[in-house]
C-alpha cells in the first residue's frame, strides 16, 4: 500500500471473507432489513429480495473485487493504474472518496448509538420502566451533545486504533474475533427469539410467503423495496469492497469469493428477522415500526421479557459489532486513499484521518440538539438524514454505475480485462454469457434505482421541487456517462502480478 514498500496482504482466505462481509454486515442487515420484512409482506419481500440480491448485488461486487485486485489500489487510484491514456475515469475516485467520509459522517454517531444502548442495558436502566421513559430516554440522548459526542469519539477511537495495527495484525484479526462473536450472539439471540411463547405466528409470517399481503402493498412497491435492500445492503458503489480485492491473492477467482460474502452477509439479515420478528409477534408489537423499531420498540420488548437486562445487552452487543466491523473498514479505506494518493505511512494517515473524521462527524451530533432547528430535507429531518441521501441516494448508486460501465466499455478497462482478473485462480467463473446483461441491462437498472429514489423522496415537495431535483440527477448521472464515453487515446499497461 504505502508507495514505498510491499503491500499489504490477508493472511488467509478466512480473513478476507470476514474483513469484506463486516463491511457489508452493517446497521442495514439488523436494522433496516426487519422493519422492511414487516413493512411488506415478511416472506414474500424476502423471496424477491434473494432473487435481487444475486441479480443485481453479486455482479457489482466482483466488479469492484476485481478492480481492486488488478490495480492493487484503493478507489483513489485504482482507475489510474487500469484505465486508458487521456480518459476521464479517474475522475470518479471522488465518489469513492466522497462516499467513505461522508459515510463516517453518520455512521459513527449511529454506531455511538449502538455503544450506548448496549451500555445501558448492561447497566440495567431501562428495568422495569415503561414505553414512555424509553422514548423520553432516546429523546434525551439525541439532545444531549456531550453524551453524543462522546460515543462518536469511542466508537471512533476504537475504530482508528484497530487499524493501526495494518491489515493482518489489526483489520484482519479484530475481524474475525468480532464476526465470529456476532455470529455466536446471533444464533444465541435467534433461538431464544424463535422459543417466546407466541413466536410461532412470527415465524410463519417470516418463513411462508404471504403474495395477498403484497397485492395490498402494492406489488410494485414491494419490489422496487426489495431490489433497493439487495442493491445497497452489500455496501457497494463508494469502493469499500474494492480495498479488500486489492490485498487478495489470486489463488481464488471472485465471482465465489463475492458469493460467500453475499450469503453470509444475506444470512445475517436473515437471522436479524429471526431475532426481531418473532419476538415482537410474541409480545404483541408490530414489526413494521420503521427505524424507531431499533431504538424505541425492541427495548420495550426487552422490558417485557423475562432476562430482559440480559437479552437486551447481548442484542445491543451484537449491533455494535455490526456497527463497528463497518466503520473499520471504512475506515481502512480511508487511510489507504491517503497512503495512495500522498504516499504516507499508515501511522501518519491514521492520525490525521482520526481526527478529520472526529471533526467532520460534529455536524451530525449537533443535527440532533444544537442545530435541531436545521431540517435540511423538510420537516422533521436532521444532518443525518441529509449524509444519508447524499450517500444512499447518490453516491453508491452512482460509484456502482461508475464500477460496472469500466469493467464492460472499451473506453475503460474493458470486458476482457475484466473476465481475465475475475476468473483468475481456483473456484467459480464469471458466466460470460452475462456480458450483455451486465454491460446494458445493469446499468439500466441502477439507473433506475437512482432516479427513481429521487422521485420517491421529493415528489412528495410538489411538482415544482420534483423537477428541480430530477434535473440534478440528471447532470449527476451525465458527468458519469461523460468520463465513460471520452475517447482515449492509448491503453495502459495492465498490471497483473502480485
Amino acid at each position: 500500500m504505502e508507495q514505498t514498500g510491499k503491500r499489504e496482504k490477508f493472511g488467509s482466505r478466512l480473513g478476507f471473507i470476514l474483513v469484506s462481509a463486516g463491511c457489508a454486515i452493517g446497521i442495514g442487515n439488523v436494522w433496516k432489513f426487519p422493519y422492511l420484512c414487516g413493512q411488506y409482506g415478511g416472506a414474500a419481500f424476502i423471496l424477491l429480495y434473494l432473487i435481487f440480491l444475486f441479480v443485481l448485488g453479486i455482479p457489482v461486487l466482483v466488479c469492484e473485487f476485481s478492480i481492486g485486485r488488478a490495480s492493487k489500489r484503493s478507489a483513489a487510484k485504482c482507475f489510474e493504474a487500469l484505465e486508458p491514456q487521456g480518459s476521464s475515469w479517474h475522475w470518479l475516485k471522488y465518489i469513492s472518496i466522497l462516499g467513505c467520509y461522508l459515510l463516517m459522517m453518520y455512521y459513527t454517531t449511529v454506531c455511538g448509538w449502538m455503544l450506548n444502548y448496549c451500555a445501558k442495558h448492561m447497566g440495567g436502566e431501562f428495568i422495569g420502566k415503561d414505553a414512555d421513559f424509553i422514548t423520553a430516554d432516546f429523546t434525551g440522548m439525541l439532545s444531549n451533545a456531550p453524551t453524543m459526542l462522546f460515543w462518536t469519539v469511542l466508537s471512533c477511537v476504537i475504530g482508528f486504533v484497530i487499524c493501526f495495527f495494518g491489515v493482518q495484525k489489526g483489520v484482519e484479526r479484530v475481524s474475525k474475533y468480532m464476526m465470529s462473536s456476532l455470529l455466536i450472539l446471533m444464533i444465541i439471540l435467534a433461538v431464544h427469539s424463535v422459543f417466546l411463547k407466541g413466536a410461532g405466528e412470527g415465524i410463519r409470517f417470516y418463513l411462508i410467503p404471504n403474495f395477498a399481503n403484497m397485492v395490498e402493498k402494492g406489488v410494485g412497491n414491494v419490489i422496487f423495496a426489495a431490489m433497493s435492500q439487495a442493491f445497497f445492503t452489500l455496501s457497494i458503489g463508494i469502493g469499500a469492497m474494492l480495498i479488500f480485492g486489492s490485498y487478495l491473492r489470486k489463488d481464488r477467482s471472485l465471482s465465489g469469493e463475492a458469493i460467500t460474502v453475499t450469503v453470509l452477509d444475506t444470512c445475517v439479515a436473515l437471522m436479524a428477522g429471526f431475532i426481531i420478528i418473532p419476538a415482537c409477534f410474541a409480545y404483541g408489537i408490530e414489526p413494521d415500526a420503521g427505524p424507531s423499531l431499533i431504538f424505541l420498540t425492541i427495548p420495550n420488548l426487552f422490558t417485557m421479557m423475562p432476562g430482559g437486562r440480559i437479552w437486551g445487552a447481548l442484542f445491543f452487543c451484537f449491533l455494535s459489532f455490526a456497527a463497528l466491523s463497518t466503520v473499520v473498514a471504512v475506515f481502512e479505506n480511508i487511510i489507504a486513499f491517503d497512503m495512495d494518493l500522498f504516499g504516507w505511512s499508515r501511522r501518519k494517515s491514521v492520525v490525521i484521518s482520526a481526527v478529520l473524521i472526529i471533526l467532520l462527524s460534529i455536524p451530525c451530533v449537533l443535527g440532533y440538539n444544537v442545530w435541531s432547528g436545521f431540517e435540511p430535507l423538510g420537516a422533521g429531518s436532521a444532518v443525518l438524514d441529509l449524509e444519508d441521501f447524499i450517500v444512499s441516494n447518490n453516491l453508491l448508486p452512482l460509484g456502482s454505475l461508475a464500477f460496472v460501465l469500466f469493467c464492460t466499455m472499451k473506453t475503460g478497462w474493458g470486458w476482457d480485462g475484466f473476465i481475465r482478473e475475475a476468473d483468475a485462480g481456483d473456484g467459480i467463473k464469471f458466466p460470460t454469457g452475462l456480458k450483455n446483461y451486465v454491460s446494458f441491462v445493469l446499468p439500466a437498472i441502477i439507473t433506475i434505482i437512482y432516479l427513481k429514489g429521487y422521485y420517491d423522496m421529493f415528489s412528495p415537495m410538489g411538482i415544482k421541487t420534483l423537477i428541480f431535483w430530477m434535473c440534478i440527477a440528471f447532470l449527476f448521472l451525465g458527468f458519469i456517462f461523460f468520463c465513460a464515453l471520452r475517447a482515449p487515446r492509448t491503453r495502459k499497461t495492465e498490471m497483473t502480478t502480485d
